[in-house]
C-alpha cells in the first residue's frame, strides 16, 4: 500500500498564527477531509507528520491535541478513510531535537511504527520546512497554496528558496486539488492556477 505524508495545520485544517489551542479551534480547510478519505480509499496509506510547538509552549495540552487527533480521525473514517498514523513533534524551535520539520525525526518514526518508508512517498506540505524535510528524508515534496502555501510558493521563486530544485514542486490550491491529481496519475511538475 502506498504512502501518502501530510502536514497537518494549513494543509488539512485552517492554520492560526495565534496556534490551534483545541477543539474549537480546529477547522477543517473544505474538501480537506473528503480528499484524505478518497486517497484512503483508493489504497494510500496516510501518515500525518506536524509540528506542534503549542505543546511545548503551554497552548495545549496533549488532551487537547488527542482531541483533535480523534475527531480528525473519525470525519476522515466517517467518508470511509483511515488515518495510518500522527505523528508530532512537541518542542519549541530552540530545543534542537531531531523531530522538528525541517529534521527528519518525524518521517523516520513513521518508517519505523508504520513499517513503511515514506522514501518516494508523496509529502504535501505548505511550509518551506515541510519541503525541506521532504527532500532530506527522499520523499517527494508537493506544495499547497492553502495556509502558508501562498508564500511559500514566493520563496520558491527568491534567489535562495532554501531548497534544492524549487522548480520541480508541484504545487496545488489546496489538499482536494493534490489529491485529485493524484489519483489522476500522479501529478506533474505543475503550478495550478
Amino acid at each position: 500500500m502506498p504512502l501518502i505524508v501530510l502536514d497537518r495545520d494549513g494543509v488539512i485544517n485552517q492554520d492560526s498564527a495565534g496556534y490551534i489551542r483545541g477543539l474549537q479551534d480546529w477547522v477543517p480547510i473544505p474538501g480537506s477531509i473528503e480528499a484524505m478519505a478518497a486517497l484512503s480509499r483508493a489504497g494510500y496509506s496516510l501518515a500525518i507528520a506536524t509540528n506542534q510547538s503549542g505543546l511545548g509552549r503551554g497552548y495545549l495540552g496533549l488532551d487537547e491535541l488527542e482531541a483533535i487527533h480523534t475527531e480528525l480521525r473519525r470525519q476522515v473514517e466517517a467518508l470511509g478513510g483511515q488515518v495510518a498514523g500522527i505523528f508530532y513533534c512537541p518542542h519549541l524551535p530552540d530545543d534542537n531535537c531531531d523531530c522538528r520539520k525541517p529534521a527528519t525525526g518525524l518521517l523516520q518514526a513513521i518508517a519505523t511504527e508504520l513499517g513503511m518508508s515514506p522514501r518516494g512517498a508523496w509529502f504535501i506540505g505548505d511550509s518551506l520546512k515541510d519541503l525541506q524535510a521532504a527532500r532530506a528524508f527522499g520523499c517527494r515534496p508537493l506544495l499547497v497554496r492553502s495556509g502558508k502555501g501562498r508564500a511559500t510558493e514566493h520563496q520558491l521563486h527568491s534567489p535562495r528558496p532554501g531548497l534544492e530544485n524549487p522548480a520541480d514542486i508541484p504545487v496545488y490550491a489546496d489538499l482536494a486539488a493534490a489529491a485529485r491529481a493524484i489519483l489522476g496519475g500522479e501529478p506533474a511538475v505543475k503550478r495550478d492556477r
